[in-house]
C-alpha cells in the first residue's frame, strides 16, 4: 500500500521514489513503474531504475532503455547500456549502439582527462625577432623625418 501511494505522488510529480521503493518494484518486477521513473525521475532515480531493469532483465524494457541511452547525464546512459547489453547480448543492433556508446563515453573520458592533466600548464611563447617587424619599425621611422 504504501509503495502505490509512493507512486502516485511521483505521477503527481510531488515527490521521487526512494531508493526502497525502486528496489521493491524490481523484487515484484513491476516493469511499468520502473519504466515510468526511467522516463521521468530525476538523475539518481533513472539511474537506479536502469539498474533494476538490468536486474529484472525482461526483454519488455528493451523500447524504455533505448530511449535513455542519449541521457544529457552520462552515468544514466551507461546504466541503460549496461542494462541493454544484460537483457540481450546477441542482438546485433544493440550490440552496435553499445559499442558506438561506449566509443564516445571514452572519447569524452579522455578529452576531459587531458583537460584536466593540463590545466595548471602554463604555455611560454617566445617572440622571435621578425624581419616584417623590423622593416615596419624603419619606415615608420623615415616616415617621421621631414621630406627634402
Amino acid at each position: 500500500m504504501f509503495h502505490k501511494l509512493i507512486y502516485l505522488l511521483f505521477k503527481l510529480k510531488l515527490i521521487q521514489p526512494s531508493a526502497n521503493s525502486i528496489n521493491y518494484w524490481m523484487d515484484c518486477e513491476d516493469t511499468n513503474k520502473l519504466e515510468y521513473a526511467l522516463a521521468h525521475g530525476n538523475y539518481k532515480t533513472r539511474k537506479l531504475a536502469a539498474e533494476a531493469l538490468e536486474q529484472i532483465a525482461k526483454p519488455c524494457s528493451i523500447p524504455a532503455l533505448l530511449k535513455c541511452i542519449n541521457d544529457k547525464v552520462q552515468n544514466v546512459s551507461i546504466a541503460c547500456l549496461n542494462a541493454l547489453e544484460r537483457i540481450s547480448p546477441n542482438d546485433e543492433l544493440i550490440k552496435t549502439v553499445v559499442n558506438k556508446r561506449f566509443k564516445w563515453v571514452n572519447d569524452i573520458r579522455e578529452k576531459r582527462a587531458k583537460f584536466e592533466a593540463n590545466k595548471d600548464v602554463k604555455h611560454t611563447i617566445y617572440r622571435w625577432r621578425r624581419t616584417s617587424k623590423e622593416s615596419f619599425d624603419r619606415v615608420k621611422e623615415q616616415l617621421k623625418k621631414p621630406i627634402r
